[in-house]
């Protein structure tokens, strides 16, 4: 009998990566954070299966996986492990998807520092409902991805990261109090604002030291944390601290975790003050935000090195910049860079020369604007049946 030609309708959803412009090292103590997503994708791809087999592929990887019915196991430590930890965080709630194939790509830069990895959860969570008569609001999503990196995969990440991929809006950045969830978009696109980009520098390093050294950073900063709250009984956590507090236990604490905090506190007010240039449209203020956090990580919270100081110091003298600073945990990794647009594309070409030239390392560069958080996309597919 010749084949025939059936036609299906299968469901593709969309999750971007990010950056975050301001609120580094806040997110674990109740603080405020600025990221945004920017045009590179986490796309999953799903449709039920013709069987009792659940099928997990990726085009980025040769490790496929298939789930039997009834099917608990546990971490593989694997890249399997992202969109099975969303599956069994939602069959903890109840919500158990009927046999499936999910297939994932992305064109995020691997290593970059962009937050695949949540781009992952999130896409799949959204995947994995779509199957079900379920829905959850998108705070439940991200706290449901984030759970499953935190308990799964065994990721101590705060959630930021899940939260913008899934409420981002294009045009804006997004402002999140990190205890309370309540969030706010923020105009990228008001005054001279709109003549801006964003161009992220990836500095292609990223020191051995840096699990340490964040564990190091933890529990300095909960040291001195739990020195404010014993001194200030109504202060949750330092999201609620201000410095002249925190220089009045300043002789309490351990001189690190003196920095830490002031690191955080200061951090804080500095989102805050970000929020007011993002909505009068002023790159100069916002830029010059950016550019003291920097400061503030590599001072205070110690958390640069060498290659990324060299970036920003480097930015910071090219024409069209507003600010630069670290994005992310640090000691290597991304740094983020606010240029004029007739100016960004030179930007890039000339912190990628001169980073080559001073370390012999080619850095990935990205101008970048700000777009939408996760959606679904329904796409025609043909099989022969």
């Amino acid at each position: 009998m010749p084949n025939s030609k059936a036609r299906v309708f299968a469901a593709e959803f969309v999750a971007p990566a990010r950056i975050n412009l301001l609120g580094e090292h806040t997110d674990y103590t109740g603080g405020f954070v600025m990221p945004m997503a920017i045009p590179f994708t986490t796309v999953a791809g799903i449709a039920s299966s013709p069987n009792d087999i659940s099928h997990i592929s990726s085009e980025m990887f040769d490790e496929p996986l298939t789930l039997a019915p009834g099917d608990r196991s546990k971490s593989t430590q694997t890249w399997t492990d992202y969109p099975v930890g969303v599956l069994r965080k939602l069959q903890e709630l109840g919500i158990d998807p009927p046999p499936f194939s999910l297939n994932l790509r992305s064109d995020i830069p691997p290593g970059s520092g962009l937050s695949s990895s949540a781009s992952v959860e999130v896409a799949t969570a959204l995947a994995l409902l779509s199957l079900t008569d379920k829905t959850l609001p998108l705070e439940e999503v991200a706290l449901l991805c984030q759970r499953a990196e935190n308990e799964f995969v065994n990721s101590p990440c705060g959630i930021m990261d899940q939260f913008v991929v899934t409420a981002a809006k294009a045009g804006h950045a997004l402002l999140l109090n990190t205890r309370t969830l309540s969030y706010e978009h923020l105009p990228m696109n008001t005054g001279d604002l709109a003549s801006t980009r964003v161009v992220i520098c990836n500095s292609m390093v990223k020191h051995s030291i840096a699990a340490g050294e964040y564990g190091d950073r933890r529990r300095e900063v909960e040291a001195g944390q739990a020195i404010l709250r014993e001194q200030y009984p109504g202060l949750i956590d330092l999201a609620d601290a201000s410095l002249d507090q925190l220089e009045a236990c300043r002789t309490l604490m351990p001189h690190k975790s003196f920095l830490r905090c002031r690191h955080i506190i200061s951090e804080n007010s500095r989102v805050l003050e970000a929020r007011n240039a993002m909505f009068a449209g002023d790159p100069v203020n916002l830029g010059h935000l950016m550019t003291t956090a920097h400061a503030s990580e590599r001072d205070d919270f110690a958390c640069s090195c060498e290659e990324i100081d060299f970036l920003v110091d480097t930015a910071t003298q090219l024409i069209g910049c507003y600010g630069a600073r670290l994005s992310g945990g640090g000691f290597g990794g991304c740094t983020v860079n606010l240029v004029h647009q007739h100016h960004a594309e030179d930007f890039a070409a000339q912190i990628k020369l001169a980073y080559q030239n001073r370390f012999h390392i080619q850095p990935d560069t990205y101008v970048c604007e700000a777009v939408d958080g996760a959606f679904v996309r329904t796409t025609k597919l043909e099989f022969n049946s």
